[in-house]
């Protein structure tokens, strides 16, 4: 996907069309038009309101930081500013002053960091500066979820049974807890997007829970105060998007099941909710106006509920005072662009549709399906993940299938920020057809780099309950066996990664490592190659599956594979290094697979499904760094800080007790024990940051004497004017992503090879060439299994 793609909206949205409401007290001579806007946000929202913007012939000013001064909506505009750190997104004073300087008239907010912050509206309002999105007073009590309870109640809203009171006393909360009777909802009074919210399912992990949400709150608002909810157990996440004008009008765009969550964040949205009554519908619809005219609202809003399934109740959970993630269901099935709607509301003009009209628009679209694509491993826990997307292929856009996306292949998905990667919008007739375009889209769907929960998605529309529309925000939890079922390797697969690797090899001139691969017999062409691969697992777990690849050529593009027993003969086949595509001809059949090669990791896409492999390491590497008992170990498997160590040297822990709590992307993320054992030994203290956290942090040194006397044995005779030099006490640069904390910024090394002479300085392990570290592993391992194996003994 490229920039210009990204800067498209697909499919177009339908322009608003203007109408005069007769009730109306404010004539045209009040509507301000606005010439220029300043968008303090970043990723796919930035470029989202940049589209309409532009579209409305609107000039905008984009603002990034550091970390994003490549990213797309950096690149987006002409009017671009770098505010610095990572944080400088929430440095409101900055963002107005900028405003100001550029002679913006308005503030577009997006969704996180500033939306919701009423004193942030309130500057931009005593600024003379337009802000797109409700009045301050308005946000101040829909943030504030005791005052909102207290609203919604006067309102005739329904509210859910819980204490949302001022008193924060962890004995009284606890107090409250016991009479409200669990399970209890934890939950930030000033929070949002699942963060500050914590379940307690019973009396003896009430505090541990509180604690909990209270750190996180206090991270992620400022604020530890907290409500205490009665929570329940089979409920239906059910929101409302509404829109109200500085007229007094305001209209309902109908309802978003959002009940597909995990860590209470969303991973599917649809519109309509399925099998919700017409009356419910409608009496969700009224609730959710009386909410927005209860506090004088303007512009997008979204009034969320939980819907119980057992009783067909519905209760007011929370009102957002900004513009959803999930926005672009509600503009497929209404034909309408929400970002055009708040700016005519910001500019004073009315409500462009009335609620009848919008009911016939929605009775007439169909449904609308969103699948959110996160750099996230699901079977860690939706642990987020982060690094270069090394290859995105997206499915076909059309009027009926929609992406939203703040990256491009190439780009860099950062740690410091939320992991969302696009948004995949598809409408159908009905939900049936719906599901089956989303499926299909994300077959199509490939990205290589960061793990993604693509996969996982995948397997939730294929789950028959989902199908069925029985959906509840406990869906994941009790669907994982379902979910998160082994896949099958097929040999086919195997042998198209092996003849990809094989003939990347050949095609660049490489040479095998014995990590990669190894040589059986000593003819130079045609020789007959083995591949060893295993299956990828998550950090300090034990190694998957391991499989042998066999591969003979026996003339140009032709082979003989041996994988599992089966014999392929005679296959055809043929590597685009451009596309990364290996096409196959094996009998009765033909096969085309993208192949990606990430250092020791192999992602293959074949037939609407994603495989990760891994080359699994050379023996005498694993003892040389320490890896021997790397499955005994427990790693964070991202950039982290640790904010609480919960266990000592010497203490013997059981399977899933807390060892550490970890905090990434403003999440906390507990690391629990993988089984009963004792700890040999904590690493890493509290309050460090880490780029990657791993329990053993440890250098790898090669003593002067070694180096002197394995470069003067090995090159003379192996190679004879040929040498490597290594500065002397210096950390080995190995360039493949291992668990061990390595310092390598500014350490040069140089090799010498076949295909010639090589420098490089690399900032990080992960941006080193692989070919060259294939041939760094290489030369190592003559030194020590050929030439000198006495530094074998050095590492048993």
């Amino acid at each position: 996907m490229t920039l210009s793609s990204l800067l498209r909206i697909t499919p177009r949205l339908a322009p608003a069309a203007r109408r005069t409401r007769a009730a109306s007290t404010v004539n045209a001579a009040t509507v301000k038009p606005l010439h220029s806007i300043l968008i303090a946000n970043r990723g796919e929202i930035a470029l989202r309101v940049g589209r309409t913007a532009a579209d409305r012939g609107i000039r905008v000013t984009t603002l990034y930081t550091d970390p994003d001064s490549r990213a797309q909506h950096a690149l987006s505009s002409p009017f671009a500013f770098n505010l610095g750190s990572i944080s400088a997104y929430l440095d409101g004073d900055r963002i107005i002053e900028i405003a100001k300087k550029e002679g913006c008239q308005a503030i577009h907010p997006g969704y996180g960091f500033l939306s919701e912050n009423s004193a942030f509206a309130r500057k931009c309002t005593e600024a003379g500066l337009v802000f797109i999105g409700p009045p301050y007073t308005a946000i101040e009590d829909m943030g504030d979820k005791s005052r909102s309870k207290e609203i919604m109640t006067a309102a005739g809203v329904p509210c859910v049974p819980g204490y949302h009171g001022a008193n924060q006393d962890p004995m009284f909360l606890e107090e409250q807890a016991d009479q409200i009777e669990y399970p209890v909802l934890i939950k930030a009074v000033k929070g949002g997007g699942g963060k500050g919210m914590r379940i307690a399912s019973s009396k003896s992990e009430f505090q541990a829970q509180l604690q909990s949400a209270k750190s996180e709150a206090m991270s992620s608002f400022g604020d530890q105060n907290v409500l205490v909810e009665k929570y329940i157990t089979t409920p239906r996440h059910i929101e409302v998007q509404v829109f109200a004008d500085k007229h007094g009008n305001s209209v309902a765009l109908g309802e978003r099941d959002c009940s597909i969550q995990r860590r209470h964040q969303k991973v599917l949205e649809e519109s309509p909710a399925p099998h919700l009554p017409d009356a419910t519908r409608k009496d969700l619809w009224d609730k959710a106006r009386a909410a927005a005219l209860a506090v004088g609202y303007e512009g997008a809003g979204t009034v969320e509920f939980i819907f119980d399934n057992d009783s067909g109740k519905f209760y007011f959970m929370e009102m957002n005072t900004r513009l959803q993630v999930e926005h672009p269901v509600t503009e497929m099935v209404t034909g309408q662009d929400l970002v055009h709607w708040q700016i005519l509301v910001a500019e004073g003009a009315k409500l462009p549709l009335t609620q009848e009209e919008v009911e016939e628009r929605i009775a007439q679209s169909g449904h609308g399906i969103e699948a959110r694509i996160y750099a996230e491993n699901p079977e860690q826990g939706f642990i987020p993940d982060s690094g270069r997307l090394l290859h995105v292929r997206t499915p076909a856009t059309s009027e009926d299938i929609r992406i939203d996306a703040g990256f491009v292949e190439g780009d860099d998905v950062s740690a410091h920020y939320d992991p969302m990667i696009s948004k995949l919008i598809v409408r159908g007739s009905n939900r049936e057809e719906a599901l089956r375009k989303l499926a299909a889209a994300l077959e199509e769907y490939e990205v290589a780099g960061p793990v993604t929960n693509i996969e996982f998605v995948k397997s939730i529309c294929k789950s028959p309950d989902f199908i069925a529309g029985e959906v509840e925000t406990g869906y994941i939890e009790k669907h994982r066996e379902e979910l998160f079922a082994k896949k099958v390797i097929d040999d086919e697969v195997l042998a198209q990664v092996a003849l990809a690797c094989l003939q990347r090899d050949t095609i660049s001139g490489a040479h095998s490592a014995g990590v990669a691969g190894s040589t059986i017999g000593f003819t130079p062409s045609y020789q007959e190659r083995q591949l060893t691969f295993t299956e990828s697992t998550a950090p300090g777990s034990p190694e998957g599956s391991t499989f042998n690849v066999r591969v003979q050529q026996t003339a140009d593009d032709t082979f003989n594979v041996e994988v599992g027993g089966r014999v392929f003969e005679q296959v055809v086949s043929k590597l685009d290094l451009t596309s990364h595509i290996v096409t196959s001809f094996f009998p009765h059949t033909r096969l085309d697979t993208t192949v990606i090669r990430d250092e020791d990791t192999v992602i293959a896409f074949q037939r609407g499904t994603q495989y990760r492999l891994t080359l699994p390491r050379a023996k005498w590497m694993e003892k040389a760094l320490g890896l021997k008992d790397v499955t005994n170990s427990v790693l964070a498997p991202m950039p982290c800080k640790v904010l609480r160590v919960e266990v000592q040297a010497g203490d013997v822990v059981e399977k899933d007790q807390p060892l550490v709590v970890i905090e990434s992307m403003k999440m906390e993320t507990v690391i629990r024990s993988p089984q009963r054992g004792t700890i040999a030994r904590v690493v890493h203290r509290q309050g460090v940051s880490h780029a990657h956290l791993y329990p053993w942090p440890r250098e790898f040194h090669i003593p002067r004497r070694c180096l002197f006397w394995g470069v003067c044995s090995v090159f003379p005779l192996y190679y004879g004017c040929f040498g490597v030099l290594i500065l002397f006490r210096t950390r080995l640069v190995f360039g493949i992503r291992l668990p061990i904390e390595f310092s390598v910024a500014n350490v040069p090394c140089r090799i010498n090879a076949k295909a010639g002479h090589r420098w490089w300085n690399s900032p990080s392990p992960n941006s080193l060439n692989s070919q060259c570290t294939l041939r760094l592993g290489w030369l190592i391992e003559i030194m020590q299994k050929k030439i000198n194996p006495s530094m074998s003994a050095m590492y048993e």
